[in-house]
């Protein structure tokens, strides 16, 4: 599939005959382009997505997107938009049904590809998204670069909210690449009236920044590495207040978006793209290389490094002392789902829900160029199962349900 006409974007839910407990659908595309999905249980027990869309990521028509699937139906509904400034780009939308009742949108919204300006802004719905009350600007930008999120809101067993935020940094001088990015919490504990940040030390180049509390009340943190390396891990043990600095897995990432989520029985559930800078044949200038100020600006990739210089510019082996450069376009694909039963010290369960090339030297999806799978969410249904979403080729959601029967069939054959 190489167009968006080619997939079946009419939202429904049809049983995979090739792999049994399994059903996929790709969610009604109200755009050239939609990415970075996030679901949520929406108060109800509808699962409801987010995800932003427009002509291309950085585009001053990107918005927010929002379709449900109603409980015990196999049919998301028609999106609807719930963002409209032309100005910004808005990205990187996130749902949290607080324990208030509220439903709360979290998104973010830049100049062009300048993530460096960007500002978290908040819409909250009191009926489950039926409706939404007015937008607006919940964390400004900051003299020194911007303020981003991905992941969830995770209210602690104290009854806290905490909120994973990570600082897009300006260099002055210099468009912005990520080669700066740092990692924080935003923590509160007045349900979002008022918030407090503190900082993940060492996290230079971990971003994304996904939280879960461990049965013994330890929180767990993955994060994204813009050096395309590795999956990266850190804790705390004093509800958010302090944490370890972040250090490698044994898992790769290539510098693009993960989700993870603690199951009923305690096991830990990641999905990522199970890839690095090390299966890299070419890399890209930035993420938004392809746009301007004013929007589409044509540009040709970069050209191909040569076989070591991925690894040092990833910080494998880079001279002492050369600064650290964040990694684009390293393959995203496969799209892997990983299960631990040790909190994230081993992945014995690894599967490849989706396989491709992964090409992202591109966002170009107008004419079919991008075929990643990526930016991935995840949550385990009422019933035990998993619902998945991730971008297809930056053209549709996809949607992948997997039935308890599933997950149990592929932990058994992995000895996990």
């Amino acid at each position: 599939m190489s167009t968006a006409d080619a997939l079946p974007t009419d939202g429904v839910l049809r049983p995979r005959g090739d792999d049994p407990g399994r059903a996929d659908a790709y969610l009604p595309a109200p755009a050239v382009q939609n990415h970075a999905a996030n679901l949520a249980e929406l108060p109800g027990g509808d699962l409801g997505c987010v995800w932003f869309g427009g002509t291309q990521e950085g585009v001053s028509d990107i918005g927010v997107w929002f379709s449900r699937l109603p409980r015990g139906a196999d049919r998301w509904t028609e999106p609807v938009a719930l963002s409209g400034d032309r100005t910004r780009s808005e990205q990187n939308p996130v749902l949290f049904a607080a324990p208030t009742g509220e439903l709360w949108l979290l998104w973010t919204a830049q100049r062009a590809g300048d993530q460096d300006t960007s500002e978290v802004r908040r819409r909250i719905s009191a009926d489950g998204g039926r409706t939404w009350g007015p937008p607006a600007t919940l964390f400004p930008a900051r003299p020194t670069g911007g303020v981003f999120v991905r992941q969830p809101v995770t209210v602690l067993g104290s009854g806290r909210w905490l909120l994973p935020i990570f600082h897009c940094v300006s260099v002055p001088g210099s468009k912005w690449v990520g080669d700066r990015d740092t990692s924080a919490v935003l923590l509160s504990d007045d349900q979002g009236r008022t918030w407090h940040e503190r900082e993940v030390p060492d996290s230079t180049g971990c971003v994304h920044m996904n939280v879960q509390a461990l049965a013994d009340g330890t929180l767990l943190a993955l994060f994204r590495s813009r050096w395309a390396d590795s999956v990266h891990v850190a804790r705390s043990t004093d509800d958010g207040e302090t944490w370890s600095a972040p250090v490698p897995t044994v898992l790769p990432n290539n510098n693009s978006s993960i989700q993870f989520v603690r199951l009923r029985d305690d096991r830990l559930a990641l999905v990522y793209n199970h890839s690095s800078a090390a299966d890299a044949t070419e890399r890209r200038l930035s993420l938004y290389d392809e746009i301007d100020d004013d929007g589409l600006a044509p540009v040709t990739p970069a050209a191909a490094p040569s076989p070591a210089a991925p690894a040092v510019l990833a910080g494998a082996d880079r001279p002492a002392g050369a600064e650290r450069t964040a990694f684009w376009g390293a393959p995203r694909a496969p799209m892997t789902l990983a299960v631990s039963a040790d909190g994230g010290a081993t992945w014995p369960l690894r599967h490849d829900l989706e396989v491709g090339d992964g090409y992202c030297l591109t966002n170009n999806s107008r004419d079919g160029l991008n075929r990643e799978f990526s930016y991935p969410t995840i949550r385990q249904s009422p019933d035990g199962g998993l619902d998945i979403a991730f971008t297809y080729y930056r053209q549709a959601i996809k949607h992948v349900r997997l039935s308890p029967e599933w997950l149990a069939a592929r932990t058994a054959e992995a000895g996990a």
